[in-house]
């Protein structure tokens, strides 16, 4: 049965009426489970004061719950977000006396304006999540080689490397020989576990914990990729077409530090190159710190931490 991934924006611990407590660090999980039906909600623990956990969150999910208490900053920038990703499936919680058509000239055109306006009542919204999560069917892309991007990772006793992570395309199998990207280390499956069910295989959105022989955990670190598909790439120059968020006003220049987010990568680089005038759709290179591991034809969101209050850039569309 797939598992339905939820990102949980709004008040921090939002979320622990909805699942048990899992994994936490500067995002937290939630797990809810009804036979082998799982839902897994995300709450970016460390935002507004870090842009990275809301890109993680958005970035897993099928879709969102927005918990909207009032107008501000963070508002704005969790829907440009929301846009940027295109996560168009979610719900909207209003509190405070806030109502959808106040909301409706800031979200008119953006991926909010479809979300349904859901009730204050966590026990009818877990009956809901469960009931989507029993009807998907097997989603796009389960055929073919896995891909799993790392979130966490750490060293059991008598087990030996663990990570966590959600398989993003494709399937991965109990034995299966992967590589770990960038370091392009390769490495078994030992062991497959869903929602601390032992597993023989795990599929496009399941979230999964993975035993695996022939890395030690200090080798690893945050957005490293467990991948058997030769196609996925990996790039120490990205280019492409931006696509920028409509508020943005700060001309880009060669030599200004972005920060690129792809799957549980969060990494800055310097523009190399600039083609185009102002501030609207241009081609972009930008010569990352650390390689990106990525997809052909992948979008990856730009943020800028310099920017004040506006730290979501837009899009770059590679090749």
């Amino acid at each position: 049965m797939p598992n339905l991934t939820v990102a949980v924006l709004g008040p921090v611990d939002y979320a622990k009426d909805l699942g048990k407590k899992g994994t936490t660090s500067d995002i937290t999980f939630y797990n809810l489970k009804r036979g082998d039906v799982t839902v897994t909600f995300i709450e970016p623990t460390r935002y507004p004061e870090k842009i990275a956990p809301l890109f993680y969150a958005v970035s897993m999910a099928h879709e969102a719950l927005m918990v909207v208490d009032e107008v501000n900053a963070a508002f704005g920038e969790t829907l440009l977000m929301l846009q940027c990703i295109g996560l168009a499936k979610g719900r909207l919680i209003l509190r405070n006396y806030l109502t959808r058509d106040q909301l409706l000239p800031l979200i008119r055109g953006t991926v909010l304006e479809q979300y349904e306006v859901f009730t204050e009542e966590p026990g009818a919204l877990r009956e809901v999540l469960l009931g989507e999560a029993s009807a998907m069917g097997a989603p796009a892309g389960t055929a073919g080689p896995g891909t799993v991007p790392i979130d966490h990772f750490f060293n059991v006793k008598g087990i030996g490397t663990v990570i966590l992570g959600g398989v993003m395309g494709g399937t991965i199998r109990k034995h299966d020989m992967v590589q770990v990207l960038p370091i392009k280390k390769p490495v078994q499956v030992r062991s497959i576990q869903k929602h601390d069910d032992d597993a023989d295989m795990a599929e496009t959105g399941d979230r999964v914990g993975l035993s695996l022989k022939g890395i030690e955990a200090d080798e690893l670190d945050r957005g490293y990729v467990l991948t058997s598909d030769p196609t996925i790439q990996v790039s120490e120059i990205l280019s492409g077409k931006t696509d920028l968020v409509k508020y943005w006003n700060i001309p880009l220049k060669q030599g200004m530090v972005v920060h690129v987010g792809h799957w549980m990568q969060f990494v800055p680089g310097r523009i190399e190159s600039v083609t185009g005038a102002g501030t609207g759709s241009l081609q972009l290179a930008i010569r990352m710190d650390k390689e990106i591991v990525h997809p052909p034809g992948a979008k990856v969101v730009l943020h800028y931490l310099e920017g004040g209050k506006l730290r979501v850039m837009g899009t770059l569309n590679l090749p």
